[in-house]
């Protein structure tokens, strides 16, 4: 369902539908800028790891991951075993990651 999926991730990012029809949604800052997500329909059910992973590292983990939850995330155990990150998986599976808070994009 790329609008249910779209509209989830536009509340995740805090950013707003762009654009929208019944084939395609897009998510982004605004038209001009990028990177923006694009949700499309798959008839396959998913059955192996995602090929692209989404890592948030929020100010406050411990509040983004109250608010990933009520906003329809849930918690995943993938074997990460004993780590310092989240995983969690979007309303149709999809798996990401929540950090512990950063101040640059490597540690």
């Amino acid at each position: 369902d790329p609008s249910a999926l779209a509209r989830f991730w536009a509340a995740v990012l805090d950013q707003p539908i762009l654009y929208e029809d019944t084939d395609e949604v897009l998510v982004g800052a605004d038209l001009q800028a990028y990177p923006g997500l694009c949700f499309l329909p798959v008839s396959d059910e998913k059955v192996v790891k995602n090929r692209l992973h989404i890592d948030l590292a929020p100010d406050d983990a411990d509040a983004e991951l109250d608010r990933l939850i009520a906003l329809g995330a849930t918690l995943v155990d993938i074997g990460q075993g004993d780590v310092t990150w989240t995983v969690l998986a979007d309303p149709e599976g999809n798996e990401f990651c929540l950090l512990q808070p950063k101040s640059s994009l490597t540690g």
